[in-house]
């Protein structure tokens, strides 16, 4: 699985003109599904994502994590994490100039293991006292417009199979 996250102020995605999902201060999350990707992917790449330390502490220092984030009272009743599939991000450009999408995942294994990263970073994030759901999501396969406000910018890219 690939991941791009970034840190946003903001960031909305609609479907046919439609807010789908939106979140507050958080993290973006573009998620691509690999062929060969496994349950074990998934389960570390939202872990690892909840867990990363890229907001600032009083001090200024990246020290919180989205999960920090989640449990603060700064916005208790907004989603932190807003998760768009993207299979480009899975995208080969070796040979010539059109892409290639050999390496994304078909939809029949891509779809669970979506699913499988938004339950797991659900579970990993606290819930809201008001019952808001902390993970916002688009629809698997439909056609998107995301925006965002990035803030820092904070932009990093994750891979399951490159576990640095």
């Amino acid at each position: 699985m690939r991941a791009v996250i970034q840190r946003v102020s903001e960031a909305r995605v609609k479907i046919e003109n439609a807010v789908a999902g939106e979140i507050g201060p958080g993290l973006l999350v573009l998620l691509g599904v690999a062929s060969g990707d496994t349950d074990a992917d998934a389960l570390w790449l939202a872990g690892k994502i909840c867990a990363l330390r890229i907001f600032a502490d009083a001090d200024g220092k990246m020290n919180r994590s989205v999960a920090d984030l989640a449990s603060g009272a700064a916005d208790p009743g907004r989603s932190v994490l807003l998760v768009v599939s993207q299979f480009t991000l899975l995208a080969g450009i070796r040979k010539g100039t059109r892409p290639s999408f050999h390496d994304a995942a078909r939809p029949e294994v891509a779809i669970p293991l979506y699913e499988l990263f938004v339950r797991h970073a659900r579970s990993a994030l606290p819930a809201a006292a008001n019952g808001v759901d902390r993970v916002a999501t688009g629809r698997f396969g439909a056609m998107m417009s995301v925006s965002l406000v990035n803030d820092g910018p904070v932009t990093l890219i994750l891979d399951s199979h490159v576990r640095e």
